[in-house]
């Protein structure tokens, strides 16, 4: 195994450590809470926490990390798809894309964007729409085919606007979940034997409470 890539899987096992570590720490904490005036647990520090924490956003890969392409040429949601974006969704975490189309297709992220989703739309098969309003304007294109992955000029873009929040990526491919965690991106490969297919909801939501 490569040097960077042992890197890679130490970072995502110190990520994933942490956020098991911060899940046991809430639990102490809430049963330790003090009693209020009226006998309940007083929920201001963890509120507080709550609060402040670093709002999680989790950008994906789009063709075969959440859409499968068929032999015929139509699309759906790869299993399982949907139902994680859905989870995510319920959990107010939010989502992008960051994927490569042509740079030709816009002048704009918006543009490219949109004609990713009238190329995608045309060939859709799946019962389930896809969910492209849970993306807002978070994704991301390559503006110039240097800019298309596995360069990092689209996770650095992501980064440069994320504020104080966390990111993830999930991808299907080792190389550009390297490539992310290089970045800074907590990263999580799908599909891998012996592990969920999807980075867990509730990690997602663990990991935006830890600092950055």
């Amino acid at each position: 195994m490569h040097l960077s890539a042992t890197r890679g899987l130490r970072r995502t096992s110190l990520a994933l450590g942490a956020a098991l570590a911060s899940t046991l720490l809430c639990a102490t904490v809430s049963g330790a809470a003090p009693l209020g005036a009226s006998g309940l647990a007083d929920p201001g520090p963890v509120a507080s926490a709550r609060t402040q924490r670093a709002c999680p956003v989790v950008y994906f890969d789009l063709g075969e990390t959440l859409v499968h392409t068929a032999d015929d040429g139509s699309v759906g949601y790869l299993p399982g798809a949907a139902a994680y974006l859905r989870a995510l969704r319920e959990h107010h975490i939010p989502i992008g894309l960051i994927t490569n189309v042509p740079p030709s297709w816009g002048a704009t992220d918006a543009e490219r964007a949109a004609r990713l989703k009238k190329e995608v739309d045309a060939t859709w098969r799946d019962s389930t729409p896809f969910a492209w309003g849970d993306f807002g304007d978070r994704i991301l294109t390559p503006r110039t085919e240097a800019e298309r992955k596995p360069a990092p000029a689209l996770w650095q873009r992501a980064m440069a606007r994320s504020g104080s929040c966390r990111l993830v990526y999930e991808a299907e491919t080792a190389q550009e979940v390297q490539v992310a965690a290089e970045q800074g991106f907590v990263p999580y490969q799908i599909g891998q034997p012996h592990r969920p297919a999807f980075l867990p909801v509730g990690l997602v939501d663990l990991l935006g409470r830890l600092p950055r």
